[in-house]
């Protein structure tokens, strides 16, 4: 049987309506009762599984080979999608959610997901919630860096007092009116800023605190349940 196309239906655009799920709650009741679904079909078969360990003992182990590989899978599900895909400037701008009870919760904020999908849903839902954490912790994590790294923050700091010097320098003899001998002093600068960077280490220590906080984002996204939005900025107003 083929419906006709009906001309009063409307085309909801997928960042809108994805909107419109966020600011109803309805993602907070797809990932809980997507939980629930999951725990009562474990129950389920745990119990099955049970009743018939009496007459074999080679379906109980294969259950929990199979329930054991599908964990394994959905970990590494984690870390083959892109979590930024949802991601926009305007997550940035946003007040920063609290720490305690908004980002960190409580020991029942915490699951493990249930299927790829639910992870997927989870990790872009949090990153788009938490960006503004998620930034913060990439901060101190790369402070921590170059603090057990004392020569990569020498290094970063006479980088960014060769810049300074150039601009004090620039503005005094007025290389403004040289543009050619500015282009000339810039590439300089640049080439010698590559050179104190990479003798100093100071791209081992962004690459450790880019893995590091990559690491956390990832995992905390994916084992975060999903909270109601317009509790945690009741929260945050407090």
């Amino acid at each position: 049987m083929v419906f006709s196309a009906n001309p009063l239906s409307l085309s909801v655009p997928e960042p809108a309506f994805e909107s419109w799920l966020r600011d109803s709650g309805y993602l907070e009741v797809l990932d809980q009762k997507t939980s629930e679904l999951h725990r009562l079909s474990s129950g389920a078969t745990s119990t099955s599984t049970s009743t018939a360990a009496s007459s074999s003992t080679t379906t109980t182990a294969t259950g929990i080979v199979v329930s054991l590989f599908s964990r394994i899978l959905t970990f590494l599900s984690i870390f083959t999608f892109n979590p930024f895909s949802k991601l926009s400037a305007d997550d940035f701008s946003g007040q920063t959610p609290p720490w305690t009870t908004g980002f960190v919760g409580s020991s029942d904020s915490y699951s493990f997901p249930s299927s790829p999908s639910q992870a997927r849903l989870r990790v872009c839902e949090n990153v788009k919630r938490y960006a503004r954490n998620y930034a913060s912790l990439f901060i101190v994590f790369f402070a921590c860096s170059l603090y057990q790294m004392p020569i990569a923050l020498v290094g970063l700091i006479s980088s960014l007092a060769l810049w300074d010097v150039f601009k004090f320098c620039s503005e005094k003899w007025g290389l403004d009116q040289y543009p050619i001998i500015r282009q000339c002093l810039i590439r300089v600068a640049q080439c010698v800023t590559a050179v104190i960077l990479i003798c100093s280490n100071v791209q081992m220590a962004l690459f450790c605190a880019l893995g590091v906080s990559y690491a956390g984002m990832v995992l905390h996204a994916a084992f975060r349940k999903l909270s109601p939005t317009k509790q945690q900025l009741r929260e945050s107003r407090r």
